[in-house]
């Protein structure tokens, strides 16, 4: 492992069906997975452990959580059998202080905004994963507060990923518009990018954008952004950048950051 601090991450998942299948996307995950230093353990936010408490993930062997339905027998029988961290999850609840975050052994594990990533980026499940809850009871200023609180654990050899979508509108999803975006989305994800890459601690200045009640119905997929925004800020010294970029279904964003 290299003494310099690991990145931070948000990628953009898109549907739990990346996780078999191989496009674009994916090999950007994988091709990322294969040339960065080998993490201590990640720490992954997913949009999809949305509830009403700041919690993280302190299994040794955290269940692979199918929270979806619709999809193909073979996506639910998709096991990713990472082990846990517990003793990254005490350092999460540590570095945090003094917000509070509970430690919890045994009601989640990860689910599918992690694994069909990390399913790429490290196919062999051989890297420890703890999963931080996103609390839906806490204003976006929360969030960001606590994302610059975890930016240390990077140079502890934790590799933060953030995973939803800038742009995330299910209503709005049009099927014959496969790899588009409508023009209100592209509107938004590019004003996101000109924040993020410039100026990372001013995201919080896009719920002003004209867009933003169609980008973001509901916030559960904005906020991992505001997560990688925040340990962004944190380092000055590393600017934010585009992994890649693109549309799906024309109302939501595949883009993906690292800094």
């Amino acid at each position: 492992m290299s003494d310099a601090p690991l990145p931070v991450v948000f990628v953009g998942h898109g549907s739990p069906m990346n996780t078999l299948e191989q496009n674009r996307y994916t090999e950007a995950w994988a091709a990322l997975g294969a040339t960065l230093p080998r993490p201590r353990a990640v720490l992954a936010i997913s949009a999809h452990w949305y509830t009403n408490a700041t919690a993280v993930t302190a299994m040794t062997a955290p269940r692979t959580i199918h929270d979806f339905f619709g999809f193909p027998d073979r996506l639910f029988a998709y096991e990713y059998p990472c082990p846990g961290a517990p003793e990254v999850a005490a350092e999460v609840a540590e570095v945090v202080e003094p917000r509070w975050v509970g430690l919890d052994h045994d009601s989640w594990g990860i689910d599918h905004g992690t694994w069909s990533v990390l399913a790429h980026m490290y196919p062999d499940a051989d890297v420890p994963v703890v999963q931080l809850a996103i609390n839906a009871l806490q204003p976006l200023d929360y969030h960001l507060d606590i994302a610059t609180r975890l930016a240390p654990l990077r140079a502890r050899g934790v590799l933060i990923v953030a995973s939803g979508n800038v742009v995330h509108n299910l209503g709005a999803v049009d099927w014959s518009h496969a790899d588009a975006g409508f023009d209100w989305a592209r509107r938004f994800d590019e004003a996101a990018r000109s924040v993020v890459v410039d100026s990372p601690g001013d995201v919080l200045t896009l719920t002003g954008h004209p867009d933003y009640a169609l980008a973001v119905p509901t916030p559960d997929h904005f906020i991992p952004l505001l997560y990688f925004a925040g340990v962004a800020a944190a380092d000055s010294a590393r600017q934010p950048e585009v992994l890649i970029d693109g549309y799906a279904y024309g109302s939501l964003s595949m883009t993906c950051y690292s800094a």
